[in-house]
């Protein structure tokens, strides 16, 4: 066979199989929209995202761990069955070669009736520990929500810019082409025409950073998502864009935080586990109190022995007693459990104290960004007010042949400046503002 004819037969059989993959690629993304809004970015990485997922199994696991405890205080229960078949020479004197089965048969429970209250405590501890792991999963939910805002506001923003930056293009298209009718006539220079030619080609480069920083901005918020790197989606971008509003005190939001924070609470109850750690350790210096109790039969087959079910009935036996454990001498086991879990308390007052500090930090940090980005909002709003005048000026200018080409690129430039600046401001501030009221509480939304 011909090579030629083995790369026509693989290219065909390609082709054949082409629709089937196709359409298991396609079923990763069933049910996926065309077009996201920022709330349901949100509920679908509530409902997808692997760290979450993840955390939610860690908290099934400590609602098992929370079962097992409470189980301990329940008595238990245990079967036993032997059987045995020994052989060996008869002792009698004929020395015949014997074969004599025999079993025994129970069952036996015990249950802790007194152990200084270990069992109540771990009880407790174990209560606390399912709810810190449902803290945890909040905690992340939190970290989620912000990181998925400002992805997708800084996808806005790209998007934004890329429509002013064409609209931009568009005119330096414009202008050129004037540039070449009036060179053509000799009413400008041939610098003229080339500095014009090099503006357009610098917002043509402009033009196509905006649209990669728009497909990075996209890739961000696709990976926040987990979403098949085959899948392209859009987002949908709001009527309107709120970039000021009430700010509320930074001294209300920290203390709103503090309260209702999950990440907060859940250090609170770390230092409760703690002391119920160092509560059972000092049980260990207290006495065990255990009641048992079993019952049970066994037999032998030899010979001369009664029946099988009348040796069962004869060897019957009830059992039951109380079982008193004191611990007198450890070798420092026990002392030392407790030291070490009065460190444990220490440690956790510890962290405690740190996300206090490290949460309230970081709200006044939020709340001088939202000082600073509606400061450098309604400045950029006045700064893009006069370059923008600015450059209509210049743009009448240079139609009636009036304005220096320097000047003219002069001013397109700063227009150019502050319509970016002002397009960054107004997005910093719409993000600031929604992290700060996500401190106190207040949902986010555009």
């Amino acid at each position: 066979m011909s090579k030629q004819l083995v790369i026509v037969l693989r290219c065909l059989v390609a082709l054949l199989f082409l629709p089937f993959l196709l359409k298991a690629q396609d079923t990763t993304t069933v049910g996926l929209p065309a077009q996201w809004t920022l709330q349901q970015c949100f509920d679908y990485a509530m409902k997808n995202n692997i760290q979450l997922n993840s955390l939610r199994l860690s908290r099934l696991s400590a609602e098992q761990d929370l079962l097992l405890s409470r189980a301990a205080k329940l008595p238990n229960l245990n079967g036993t069955a032997t059987q045995n078949i020994n052989g060996g020479k008869s002792v009698g004197g004929t020395g015949s070669y014997e074969i004599t089965p025999s079993g025994a048969y129970g069952v036996s429970s015990n249950v802790i009736l007194y152990q200084g209250g270990y069992l109540n405590y771990d009880i407790r501890q174990k209560s606390l520990q399912t709810q810190v792991a449902g803290l945890n999963v909040a905690t992340q939910m939190n970290d989620i929500t912000v990181l998925i805002t400002q992805a997708y506001l800084n996808i806005l923003l790209a998007g934004e810019n890329i429509v002013y930056v064409k609209d931009v293009v568009a005119t330096s298209e414009a202008q050129v082409k004037q540039g070449q009718q009036q060179y053509d006539v000799g009413t400008i220079a041939l610098i003229g025409l080339v500095q014009l030619q090099a503006q357009l080609s610098n917002d043509r480069y402009l033009l196509t950073t905006a649209q990669n920083q728009y497909r990075q901005n996209k890739l961000v918020l696709k990976q926040l998502l987990q979403l098949p790197s085959s899948y392209n989606f859009e987002i949908v971008s709001p009527d309107t864009l709120i970039s000021s509003t009430h700010l509320y005190a930074l001294q209300e939001v920290q203390d709103s935080a503090l309260a209702n924070r999950p990440e907060v609470r859940s250090s609170e109850l770390g230092v409760e586990v703690s002391s119920f750690n160092l509560a059972k350790a000092k049980t260990g210096y207290l006495p065990t109190l255990t009641a048992g109790g079993g019952l049970g039969s066994s037999y032998n087959g030899g010979s001369g022995s009664s029946s099988y079910f009348k040796q069962l009935d004869n060897n019957f036996y009830q059992q039951i007693g109380l079982t008193l454990s004191v611990p007198i001498f450890t070798r420092r086991v026990v002392k030392t459990n407790v030291e070490k879990a009065k460190i444990e308390v220490d440690q956790s007052n510890l962290t405690l104290n740190d996300t206090r500090i490290n949460l309230s930090q970081t709200i006044e940090q939020a709340y001088i960004n939202v000082l600073n980005a509606q400061a450098q909002y309604d400045a950029a709003v006045e700064q893009l007010k006069y370059s923008q005048e600015g450059y209509r000026i210049a743009t009448e200018q240079l139609k009636v042949g009036a304005a220096n080409i320097v000047v003219f690129l002069q001013q397109k430039n700063l227009y150019i400046q502050a319509l970016q600046s002002y397009i960054q401001a107004k997005y910093n501030a719409a993000l600031n503002i929604r992290i700060y009221d996500f401190y106190r509480g207040t949902p986010v939304k555009l």
